[in-house]
């Protein structure tokens, strides 16, 4: 399928939604991304459009390249529409089951029968979305990462009954992207996710405990065991609550090692989901920097 596919429909224009039909348009693909909201697909294609400014002023993106993205790039409201013609959907929406099973139910009815779907979910049951699609054979997980442009990793999920074909057209479409592959066999919280959510919860066990303070335990595994980034600073780009419905995921699925720390749920409830509102573990009160930890 890979000499045919040019269309790629993401759902969803949050941050990692955006991100993917950034790359997937600038791969040459013809990408529609789809929201209800009109006010977020205002925002997704104003974050592209200063991304690929950056990139230029930066001097990693060519011209050409950022008048091809652009050009590829197509706002829908309508999810009949936006599937359509769709050779590949990705969905990107909160990683609520629920709620993904409804949305692909949908578009299994309004997709071109040889159209392949896959999810972005960083943990959930591909399995489970599969077969509520009703074309378990053609669907896989693509878990890309945050930021999307900068990031070179996708995690390639193999469900139950995907099928060697979508998994080689899933990797092509991601390689053409310019990312790198690993393939990983169903599994709650795949590779990353998994490894991830037990840094970040013991981080915050430590900070409960008073062992550090946060900008110290980043600093640590930052320079200590060379992260690129710290437990603190990553969960305020990803978002507490996010991380927090992993670790809930995980704990259900693999056992109480996962049980979400006491302090994180706290954050949450509090309202401290991280950089999106302004404050997280740091606050974010002056143009996005760090200006005070509590």
């Amino acid at each position: 399928m890979t000499e045919t596919l040019r269309n790629i429909t993401v759902l969803g224009a949050g941050t990692m939604g955006r991100g993917i039909a950034q790359v997937a348009a600038a791969a040459a693909f013809e990408t529609r991304i789809f929201d209800v909201d009109a006010q977020s697909l205002t925002d997704a294609k104003e974050a592209i459009h200063r991304n690929l400014d950056k990139g230029m002023r930066l001097g990693k993106v060519t011209t050409g390249v950022a008048a091809r993205t652009k050009e590829n790039l197509y706002l829908e409201q309508d999810l009949d529409s936006a599937v359509s013609a769709a050779d590949l959907v990705i969905e990107a929406v909160p990683e609520s089951m629920e709620l993904k099973v409804q949305i692909f139910k949908h578009v299994a009815r309004s997709a071109p029968a040889e159209a392949i779907l896959a999810s972005n979910t960083s943990g959930l049951s591909i399995t489970e979305m599969a077969t509520a699609s009703g074309r378990p054979d053609r669907f896989g997980g693509m878990h890309f990462f945050n930021p999307v442009h900068l990031m070179k990793l996708v995690e390639l999920v193999r469900g139950l009954e995907t099928s060697e074909e979508t998994v080689a057209t899933l990797r092509w479409v991601a390689e053409s992207m310019g990312k790198e592959v690993v393939l990983v066999n169903e599994s709650p919280g795949f590779v990353t996710s998994r490894v991830n959510a037990l840094i970040g919860n013991e981080a915050f066990r430590m900070l409960e405990q008073g062992v550090a303070t946060a900008r110290d335990i980043d600093k640590a595994l930052k320079l200590g065991l060379n992260h690129p980034m710290g437990p603190f600073e990553m969960v305020d780009l990803v978002g507490l609550d996010v991380r927090l419905s992993i670790l809930r995921h995980l704990n259900q699925t693999l056992g109480d090692l996962y049980r979400p720390s006491n302090l994180l749920v706290q954050y949450v409830q509090a309202g401290r989901l991280g950089r999106k509102v302004g404050r997280g573990v740091y606050n974010y009160e002056k143009d996005g920097e760090v200006a005070d930890q509590e």
